[in-house]
């Protein structure tokens, strides 16, 4: 085999940002940055951005513009206004103004005449509630003061300014690389790390692995070890394969086939350089491409049908999850789960004795409701969410629904 160039793209070329230490106040605002994103930028040709928004959504969003929202939807300590700052998102605006955060459609509805572009909003602006009656609206204010001098203008199709990111999108984008779930374990076969810098047992960060298998033409790839297979908690279906993620490599050298003068020939694997770790790097992990970066807006929102599943596993060692933590569950896209919906966590009632009857029967409690998981990643039997609040530990088996 000779060594064959390579050309690099902008999808398998991307660089891989290193996870790091997600704040609760910063995973909080996770699923909410994208209302924030639709309350407030006056756009006087709605066609110039393009947003998803479900017709549905739009549906929800004309009503209320016709009647207003009922003031028994309020949030009990519904603002009369609010300024719009940077870090500010959909679910935090959405939780000031409404007692269900998810119902942002609602909210973009009670004014939307202004606000034309549910996907963009620029720090400075005011949100004023208006009460009517038994009704309310939400309007956009005019600035004073330091507001005022902070706040831009924008007209016509003006978007020079910058206006706050739609989600933090850094929050949730090392688990687009690592968090990744297999259909049928394709890692069996994937590209091989067969030795290691000097003969050591385990590589670190910018050390050089040699690996075998066919690369194809891609030059940036991740690392992974030990793939598990996960299964339906009732019915026992395999769903797919998670792999422990072990960090990123980048392509230096091609490999080769020499023979010799004895007519024997000679392998010589790739040569890879280790660019980023969270595990230490050895013989036998799996390389796979690293996946392009997805741009995409999340827009918080209940699923459109009833859904039902289960919590299939723990991202990670751990046997419980809390809050910040990702879980894998039992549903996907072939069940309708879409990136961005809101699914609410129950707990199990629990099984006791009822002491006050002498016959001491056994009872069952009703299941609670206890949390909220928003979902980042769809896979065709499974999806990645991230648990947005808790009230108790969340183990495999725990079920949600639509909330």
């Amino acid at each position: 085999m000779t060594t064959h160039s390579r050309q690099v793209t902008a999808s398998n070329a991307a660089s891989f940002a290193a996870p790091h230490t997600v704040s609760r106040t910063a995973l909080n605002k996770l699923s909410a940055a994208w209302l924030v994103a639709g309350l407030a930028l006056v756009v006087t040709n709605a066609q110039a951005v393009n947003f998803p928004v479900t017709p549905s959504q739009r549906g929800t969003a004309q009503q209320i513009a016709q009647t207003g929202i009922p003031l028994s939807e309020l949030a009990p300590n519904a603002p009369e206004s609010h300024v719009v700052k940077r870090g500010d998102t959909l679910w935090d605006i959405s939780k000031l103004f409404l007692k269900s955060p998810w119902r942002w459609p609602e909210l973009w509805g009670m004014n939307l005449n202004q606000i034309r572009n549910p996907h963009l909003i620029y720090p400075g602006q005011i949100l004023v509630l208006e009460r009517n009656g038994d009704r309310a609206r939400l309007r956009i204010g005019e600035p004073v003061g330091e507001t005022a001098r902070m706040s831009p203008r924008v007209r016509g199709n003006d978007l020079s300014r910058n206006p706050i990111a739609s989600i933090p999108f850094h929050l949730i984008e090392p688990f687009l690389n690592e968090a990744v779930i297999f259909e049928k374990n394709e890692l069996e076969a994937a590209p091989r790390i067969v030795a290691t810098q000097e003969g050591r047992v385990v590589l670190g960060k910018g050390e050089t692995a040699y690996v075998r298998g066919d690369l194809g033409t891609n030059t940036a790839y991740r690392l992974f070890r030990e793939p598990k297979p996960l299964t339906d908690p009732t019915t026992k279906e395999l769903l797919g394969f998670e792999a422990v993620y072990v960090g990123t490599a980048d392509y230096i050298r091609a490999g080769d086939t020499r023979s010799g003068t004895d007519g024997t020939s000679e392998i010589v694997p790739a040569t890879f350089r280790v660019s980023t770790l969270r595990l230490e790097a050895g013989v036998g992990d799996r390389l796979a491409p690293v996946l392009a970066r997805e741009f995409t807006n999340y827009a918080p929102r209940p699923p459109e049908n009833p859904i039902g599943g289960q919590i299939v596993s723990i991202y990670g060692d751990g046997l419980v999850a809390g809050q910040n933590q990702i879980v894998a569950l039992n549903r996907g896209a072939r069940e309708g789960l879409e990136r961005g919906h809101v699914l609410a966590l129950w707990r199990d009632g629990t099984r006791t004795v009822d002491v006050t009857d002498p016959a001491r029967p056994l009872m069952k409690l009703p299941d609670e409701r206890h949390g909220l998981l928003f979902v980042f990643r769809v896979f065709e039997r499974m999806s990645y969410a991230l648990i947005l609040n808790v009230k108790e530990p969340v183990k495999a088996g725990d079920r949600f629904t639509q909330p």
